[in-house]
């Protein structure tokens, strides 16, 4: 390959990085980067030392929506210097898993390095298509990578979770959401740009707001931006960010990613006891026809698992809730769950 091939293939990549959303380009580079997860990332962890020995292992990664599973699927295959292949079990099927393991097969067999396969929403994948990834992942031909916002030890066929190691993401601090958006405002090359000003107050609102998500932080205050830009203007406030969230409703989608973003937000506000957020959260959904039984199935789920014993009643507020759910339906019960 010539030196002028190598440039023009720079450019390239240069122009697909200045087309990518926000969140996409201040994807963080190293393990250094990554914002919060130091039970993960910080040293002497397991997770960090699998991934300082150059030779990762098959693992999943359990946890909300933009917690960084995707960087760190990807970080996973910088250190073992592999190639990086990526399905989402919504769309993949058993002939891709197949596709990409006789692809990895015959990288290993060229000597051409090992490849890291990430499965976003692993959960979804069915019996037989989990099954189809077990001989690659017994043999060492894939690295195997998935994602997945459910238990994966209810989700994902056992076979498959006794060959992987379980590490679990944590929804980020505010003050760790605060640090990614304040990157994005420092980095001139991949971040908001130098023709804009965000007010201070700015991030403290969309830290509150998005529930520990940098992903959906970072989109918020792309959007932002994108109505400073389009109304002539060259400072974000905090009524930008307010509008960026109001328009992020419309494009809210029950059936995909956004669904999964939202009613994470949701619940981790209610995790976090911000009652405004959680509220917010709640009527971004039914606004957008979200389906109230499975918002109360949710709540239920939460009052035990993460209420429990420090309120015994939530449990039964919740249950309530659902049933009036079923007895009366919407709009009047909204009401129920906002209770």
């Amino acid at each position: 390959m010539t030196s002028q091939d190598d440039l023009f293939a720079e450019q390239r990549a240069e122009r697909r990085s200045s087309a990518a959303p926000l969140a996409a380009r201040m994807r963080p580079r190293s393990l250094e980067e990554v914002a919060g997860q130091q039970h993960l990332v910080g040293a002497g962890t397991a997770f960090r030392a699998l991934l300082d020995s150059g030779s990762p292992k098959s693992l999943i990664l359990w946890g909300p929506a933009g917690t960084g599973k995707t960087t760190l699927a990807r970080l996973t295959a910088k250190a073992a210097r592999a190639r990086f292949s990526e399905l989402s079990a919504t769309a993949a099927g058993v002939k891709d898993v197949r596709g990409i393991l006789a692809s990895a097969r015959q990288r290993l067999e060229d000597d051409m390095g090992r490849t890291v396969l990430f499965l976003d929403e692993i959960h979804r994948f069915n019996k037989s298509q989990q099954d189809a990834l077990l001989p690659g992942v017994e043999d060492g031909t894939i690295i195997l990578v998935g994602a997945t916002t459910e238990n994966p030890f209810f989700e994902v066929n056992s076979p498959l979770i006794s060959r992987c190691t379980v590490f679990r993401t944590e929804a980020l601090e505010t003050e760790d959401v605060v640090e990614v958006l304040e990157a994005a405002i420092g980095d001139a090359v991949r971040g908001l740009g130098t023709d804009l000003t965000v007010a201070e107050e700015v991030f403290e609102v969309i830290a509150e707001r998005v529930g520990g998500d940098a992903r959906l932080a970072l989109n918020t205050l792309d959007v932002a931006a994108a109505i400073v830009r389009g109304s002539g203007r060259d400072v974000v406030g905090v009524s930008d960010v307010v509008e960026a969230l109001q328009r992020r409703v419309i494009r809210y989608d029950k059936g995909g990613d956004r669904h999964y973003d939202v009613i994470s937000a949701f619940i981790k506000s209610l995790r976090g006891s911000d009652p405004d957020a959680a509220l917010y959260w709640l009527h971004t959904m039914l606004e957008a026809g979200e389906d109230a039984k499975f918002i109360a199935r949710r709540m239920v789920i939460l009052a035990s698992e993460d209420v429990g014993l420090s309120d015994s009643a939530a449990l039964s507020i919740a249950t309530d809730a659902f049933r009036s759910i079923e007895l009366i339906g919407l709009r009047e019960g909204a009401y129920a769950l906002s209770h």
